[in-house]
Parts: C-alpha cells; sequence; structure tokens
C-alpha cells in the first residue's frame, strides 16, 4: 500500500506543489524561494525518511509570509492523505534534539485531533536571512492543523535563531517518522474508538 500525498494549492498569493511518500530513503527536492525554509524542510524529509518534494512560487516581492505559510498547509494536507486510514501504526511519538546550544522536545499524536503547544527563547534574533523567525511557530501551526495532528514542541533552550528552528524541524521530523512506522504488534487502528 503507497502511503503518498500529492497537493497541488494556488491562490492569488502563491502556487504550492506539495508531494510526500511517508515510507521513503529522504530523498528531498524543495524549492521555495526562501532559502532558510528550504533548508528547514530539507531537515524534515531527511531526517523523517520522508521522501518530499515542493516547489513554491509566492509573492516574495511582499514578504516571505504568504510563501511559508502556505507551503506549510499544503504539506499538512499532503500529510493527512498519505497516513490514509492509519491502520497498523504507532500513532504516538517523542523525540529530543540537541544542535550546540539548543535543545527541542516534540510529542506528537496522529489521531486526527489537530492542537499545537508551542514554546521556544524569547530574544532569538527577528531573522534569519530572508526568513522571520516567527514564523516558525506559524509553520507549525499551518502544518498541525491542515495534518489534524496534535503536535506539542518545546525548545527547552537555545540563544542561536538557527539552531532554534532547526533542532526543532529535526526533532518534528523524528517524532513523525515513529508516529507513522508500522507497530508488528498492531493489527487495526491504534484507538479503543476504532477509528482515527
Amino acid at each position: 500500500m503507497s502511503r503518498t500525498g500529492r497537493v497541488q494549492r494556488t491562490t492569488k498569493e502563491s502556487d504550492v506543489l506539495v508531494e510526500i511518500d511517508l515510507d521513503g530513503t529522504g530523498a528531498v527536492e524543495v524549492s521555495t524561494g526562501v532559502g532558510f525554509y528550504d533548508h528547514m524542510l530539507d531537515q524534515l524529509g531527511r531526517h523523517g525518511l520522508f521522501d518530499l518534494r515542493v516547489k513554491t512560487e509566492g509573492d516574495l516581492h511582499i514578504d516571505t509570509h504568504h510563501t511559508v505559510e502556505d507551503t506549510a498547509i499544503a504539506l499538512g494536507q499532503a500529510f493527512r492523505q498519505a497516513l490514509g486510514d492509519k491502520v497498523g501504526i504507532r500513532r504516538f511519538a517523542d523525540s529530543l534534539v540537541p544542535l550546540d546550544e539548543a535543545l527541542a522536545r516534540v510529542a506528537v499524536d496522529v489521531a486526527g485531533r489537530p492542537y499545537l503547544v508551542h514554546t521556544e527563547p524569547e530574544g532569538l534574533a527577528p531573522t534569519i536571512g530572508a526568513y522571520e523567525s516567527s514564523l516558525t511557530r506559524h509553520v507549525w501551526e499551518a502544518f498541525s492543523h491542515h495534518a489534524a495532528i496534535a503536535l506539542h514542541i518545546d525548545v527547552l533552550r537555545g540563544r542561536n535563531a538557527h539552531h532554534v528552528a532547526e533542532c526543532q524541524f529535526k526533532g518534528v521530523a523524528r517524532a513523525l517518522r515513529d508516529a507513522v512506522a508500522f507497530d508488528p504488534r498492531e493489527t487495526g487502528v491504534p484507538s479503543t474508538k476504532g477509528v482515527l
């Protein structure tokens, strides 16, 4: 059974194509026009072992906001599509990922109920290249809502804005990788309700 998702999302602000294979090898091809965001999505695919293709053309003459947000929306939709009926998956997972001085703790439940809890240190540099540091939370808001997952991200420490963002993307990747993995002991849907 193929666990793939493909979403084409076009608005007056952006044109986004996302393709994802949850059972890939971490092959990533990303182009959003926002260099740091490309770097973060590369982390997500590589450390999640998801094959990920993202092509976004957005209104970068205004700023990076619409491009980043619309890509996260389409990514969440494609992820949800790829999850399918969720039969046999682990469902819950967590990770603890350091990057030099930064440390992110991530927990996820892919049950179909969207929720985000997000904390990170204050006083970070406002931008990383053309990427606004405040967009990281917005990425997780859009992604968790459209993927229909509960996502808890706590950056326990960190000073460098690049490291703080990157350990989050790596942490989410590792938690999602484990959550969508098949559990050989699970014969149905991992829920007492019988459906997710």
